[in-house]
């Protein structure tokens, strides 16, 4: 059945062709369901008016008052011309300002007349002014009917601002109620419901739009968090109990000569208990008769690849093949290479393709592996190319799970006709409360412990005015022969000036450090492989004191005589990718150290992370932090680019009392009814649809 909320956004009363087209664009807006999807950030309180005299700077709140028009005037020619109204209230004054729509808001506006005001005030020269503002004469305003006076703020884009002005994303919102009000299916069943005391779906979406009392505002929110999660753990519960359920993993019973041989001879130093404890519980799942689905989570430094090697060792010894798949080039050659100096001389045959191995490396590796020759394949994406044909695969390593999409991993898994055993990586940390129940089709494990002999890393903030002082401090480390990595920021919408900033860093390091005494190196995204490849090695091999690149040196490069991190625009960057950036030092036995440089003024958000990477060194508290600063929406692009669904209101970290009863509240249903098919289960089947992502891939299948 056809359902009337994928109807398109056009039909709406004020929206039309072009303006759909904008709201596609900007945010992904196409539908009336979408937009009735596009739940108010916040609210403000349309009952409050204030005097103008209680207006302070610094405010930054859309606020309203009323006052009187005394003036009007207009100033500059064209483009830059501007129309200014100055209004008085008995308590002080303020300017409304109005660069477009100039025609038709001089025919609305009559000096002498009392009108209501509402906008975001600023100052200049500390005279209040409001640019562009809402306004009403004082008679329409109180005519019109008391609502609980909450009216929601919806986000935009400067681009969609301009064409809808503030209030537009409202307007529209008005106009679709009427529209979808009756064509609203309930999708929890009655019992469900009543049980956890929750509204009609009906009614949450007309209260978190329109809200009629702010208790009703607070059980719109909850309702709507509790079928966001509920339809996420339906997916990942009924995935676990699919997989559990087949019984068709590869055993590997044999502890045999490979491992042993490496375990006794070629560990680089002992294991920490936690290796240890997490080698143990991979152990203990290729032996089950179960598929492995286990996600290894490890502070940057701890030592999850060799945990990763000794695992497809296991395989090996047991007659199998194993790959590991990591995100870059530049991590697969480091990979390829540290796995063939520590298995030098043993009987296992390493072989790497990437998308820029030349053709004999390829058609070599391609054969081995086909022909089982070949034990340990490392590569990138290109593991994924349908000529990659293992003759056994049984384990497979996916390192830094976030940066691989779901639809690439579906296709890596299906390279064998029974599942090899999978270990996701990643040393972004989540949350262990968050990890097991936004992964609860996954094992979980934690390394806690970083190898003995490492020292902390210290990490300081400094604004530009301190500059020198940090050039000194560089000098002085080069001068102990150590290396340091100078990193700027890659934002997308701005590439051009981030290459620009880039460039321009090089070379005013390259003037402070000149050549012969200094050698500084380049690295970034948009360099020939070959070029990149050099630039690394010049800086692992020690011929280059300092590396300026971009953030793609986030993941995985080990250069141990590295000591010093400076981040560039360090506001710029989200707090675990700063942390990212971090772990690329300390990896010695020497002091590191971490400089966050910003410029002076920051936003509250900006400070508080600079401040928590300053504090502290655990990744698992930055990344409680992080989620609870960045809010719902980039908890699925931070963790999980390719997770499959989005969040739109719940915030796994602040709700986690929600997602606890929505975990069992799923557990519960689907123990009665695990396909979901039972009478007034029909709204519950299609929120784990909608919450599984696309049909065609089946996400037992996907760590």
């Amino acid at each position: 059945m056809a359902n009337y909320l994928d109807n398109d956004i056009k039909f709406v009363a004020g929206v039309g062709e072009a303006r759909a087209r904008l709201l596609e664009k900007e945010l992904g807006i196409r539908t009336l369901g979408d937009m009735l999807c596009h739940y108010p950030f916040r609210y403000i309180d349309r009952t409050r008016i204030y005097r103008i005299d209680q207006i302070a700077e610094g405010d930054s709140a859309l606020i309203q008052f009323r006052g009187r028009i005394t003036g009007v005037s207009y100033a500059g020619a064209g483009r830059k011309r501007r129309f200014t109204a100055v209004v008085n209230d008995g308590s002080g004054v303020a300017e409304l300002v109005w660069f477009q729509g100039i025609k038709w808001i001089e025919k609305r506006i009559e000096v002498g007349r009392e009108y209501l005001i509402f906008g975001r005030p600023s100052f200049f020269k500390g005279e209040l002014s409001v640019v562009h503002p809402e306004i009403e004469t004082i008679e329409k305003a109180f005519s019109r009917k008391a609502e609980s006076g909450l009216q929601g703020i919806y986000s935009s884009t400067e681009r969609l601002s301009s064409v809808l002005g503030t209030k537009g994303i409202y307007t529209i919102v008005c106009n679709l109620w009427p529209m979808v009000r009756d064509h609203i299916r309930e999708t929890l069943p009655d019992r469900m419901r009543t049980r956890y005391g929750l509204l009609s779906l009906r009614d949450a979406l007309y209260n978190i739009h329109f809200p009629q009392s702010p208790e009703l505002l607070r059980q719109a929110q909850y309702r709507l968090k509790f079928e966001e999660l509920l339809g996420i753990q339906l997916g990942i519960q009924s995935r676990r109990t699919a997989r559990l359920s087949k019984n068709n993993g590869f055993l590997f019973p044999k502890v045999g000569g490979v491992f042993n041989t490496f375990f006794n001879t070629r560990l680089p130093f002992p294991l920490t208990g936690a290796q240890k404890r997490v080698v143990k519980e991979i152990r203990q799942d290729t032996i089950s008769g179960y598929q492995m689905n286990r996600l290894l989570q490890g502070d940057v430094g701890s030592g999850k690849t060799l945990v990763a090697l000794m695992s497809m060792l296991l395989a090996v010894d047991n007659g199998f093949q194993a790959c590991m798949m990591a995100p870059t080039e530049i991590l697969a050659r480091q990979h390829y290479a540290t796995f063939q100096r520590m298995l030098e001389g043993m009987d296992v045959r390493v072989a790497i393709l990437t998308g820029a191995s030349k053709a004999r490396e390829r058609r070599e590796a391609l054969a081995g592996i086909a022909d089982g020759s070949i034990d340990l394949l490392i590569g990138t994406h290109a593991l994924i190319e349908d000529r990659v044909q293992f003759s056994n695969l049984g384990f497979v390593v996916i390192d830094e799970q976030h940066r691989f999409g779901v639809e690439q991993r579906a296709r890596l898994w299906t390279k064998n006709e029974q599942p090899p055993h999978i270990l996701v990586m990643t040393a972004t940390p989540i949350p262990r409360t968050l990890a097991m129940t936004l992964y609860g089709d996954l094992d979980v494990s934690v390394i806690d412990e970083l190898p003995p002999g490492r020292q902390p890393i210290r990490t300081v903030h400094y604004t530009d005015a301190a500059r020198l002082r940090l050039f000194g401090f560089m000098r002085q480390e080069i001068k102990k022969g150590r290396q340091i990595y100078v990193v700027y920021p890659l934002i997308k919408e701005s590439e051009t000036m981030d290459y620009k900033d880039l460039q321009d860093g090089y070379e005013a390091i390259s003037r402070d450090f000149p050549l012969p005494e200094y050698v500084t190196t380049i690295c970034h995204g948009k360099m020939k492989p070959e070029d990149k490849e050099e630039s690394m090695r010049q800086f692992k091999s020690g011929e280059a004191n300092i590396m300026v690149a971009t953030s793609v040196i986030e993941v995985g490069v080990d250069v141990p005589n590295a000591t010093v991190m400076v981040i560039e625009s360090a506001e710029r960057f989200g707090l675990s990718q700063l942390h990212q950036l971090r772990g690329r030092v300390g990896r010695g036995s020497q002091q590191s150290y971490c400089i966050l440089m910003s410029g002076e003024k920051l936003s509250k958000e900006a400070r508080l992370r600079l401040e928590a990477m300053c504090e502290t060194n655990d990744g698992f508290r930055l990344a409680e932090l992080d989620l609870k600063l960045r809010g719902a929406g980039d908890v699925n692009g931070t963790l999980q680019s390719g997770m499959a669904f989005d969040l739109k209101i719940a915030n796994p970290t602040l709700d986690s009392q929600i997602l606890t009863v929505t975990r069992e509240a799923a557990a519960e249903v689907l123990t009665a009814d695990p396909t979901l098919t039972q009478n007034g289960h029909e709204g519950l089947r299609e929120l784990r649809k909608r919450y599984s992502g696309r049909e065609e891939i089946d996400f037992s299948q996907i760590s």
